[in-house]
């Protein structure tokens, strides 16, 4: 007997999930699309083993993992990838990793013989556990896109820095530096976002055999009488931007305002920040902040909004790129 004339129809169905990392940039997230994050229960076995599981049924769904890799970074990238094991076990449709922040981002090539590049070994991971696609935010070194079997879409915070930063020095001679030589094709971007202000960087020598120790800053570039806008993907430790943020202030410049994507602040970093000589320093809430690691001079902008947009885009198959279409 031959049926004909029936269609099965099938409607999308948007799922959003959180690990523990940063929940609160997660259901920020959650709100913005006017949804709910999935009840989880998630908890560490006796010998320090994480274990997942989903309260609902995900079958069929367009999955949406959001972890931010904070520390401990090794518990949460684990926990990030068995979550996105239990989705593809559990016939979700399509997963897609949200990486506020791309754990081992630094690690992207080879300095020396005998080194890892383990941002590859994270692409490789979260592929192997089952991601179709992967969402970033300002990736530490662009490359890391190509490391990823699949679509990856590389958010920039800059137009919610940038744009918080001209309003508020509205009227002011703005120089945006560079911290490094590498990173001027971002500093342009900021550039033209910020008027066509000049600008600057710190000639810099680091010390290959010690993370996070720079020897020495020179200033390249005339910054004397400005509000120098000093721009990076990150602050660890706060070592390199603050040397950046002294050199400045000694070279003439009017004053300094940091601005940061990821703001990791290991170790000193909270100390460092809180006593160097920039007037501000504005950060996203990629990473989640302790109420200790807080300070009068430290503002956190929020990412949940871009987060969202990027989301939505994807669900609904249309374009992340036109997020950023006619922004430097």
């Amino acid at each position: 007997m031959r049926v004909s004339g029936l269609k099965k129809t099938t409607k999308k169905n948007l799922m959003v999930f959180s690990g523990r990392a940063h929940p609160q940039l997660a259901q920020e997230v959650a709100l913005e699309l006017g949804t709910r994050l999935v009840p989880t229960s998630a908890y560490e076995f006796a010998n320090s083993e994480l274990y997942v599981r989903y309260e609902e049924s995900v079958r069929g769904c367009d999955a949406f993992v959001i972890q931010s890799h904070t520390a401990p970074v090794n518990e949460w990238i684990m926990e990030h990838l068995i979550m996105v094991d239990a989705l593809k076990r559990a016939s979700a449709k399509r997963i897609t990793v949200v990486q506020p922040f791309y754990g081992y981002a630094r690690q992207d090539k080879k300095h020396r013989g005998r080194e890892p590049i383990s941002a590859r070994l994270m692409a490789d991971l979260f592929k192997t556990a089952g991601a179709d696609r992967l969402i970033c935010v300002d990736l530490h070194a662009d490359q890391i896109q190509g490391f990823f079997d699949g679509p990856v879409d590389h958010l920039m915070a800059l137009p919610i820095l940038a744009d918080y930063v001209r309003e508020k020095y509205a009227g002011q001679q703005l120089a945006v530096v560079s911290p490094d030589a590498g990173r001027i094709k971002v500093a342009e971007r900021w550039s033209a976002r910020l008027g066509g202000a000049p600008l600057a960087f710190i000639h810099k020598t680091r010390r290959e055999d010690r993370p996070n120790e720079v020897v020495a800053n020179r200033v390249v570039g005339r910054v004397d009488d400005r509000i120098c806008v000093l721009v990076d993907d990150m602050i660890d430790t706060g070592g390199t931007i603050v040397q950046a943020a002294e050199a400045l202030m000694a070279d003439g410049a009017a004053g300094v305002v940091i601005a940061a994507t990821h703001a990791l602040l290991s170790g000193p970093a909270v100390d460092r920040l809180k006593n160097c000589s920039a007037a501000e320093v504005v950060v996203t809430n990629t990473l989640p902040i302790p109420s200790e690691n807080l300070f009068d001079k430290l503002t956190v902008l929020s990412i949940a909004p871009l987060l969202s947009r990027a989301i939505k885009e994807v669900f609904e198959d249309g374009s992340v790129t036109s997020m950023f279409e006619g922004h430097a």
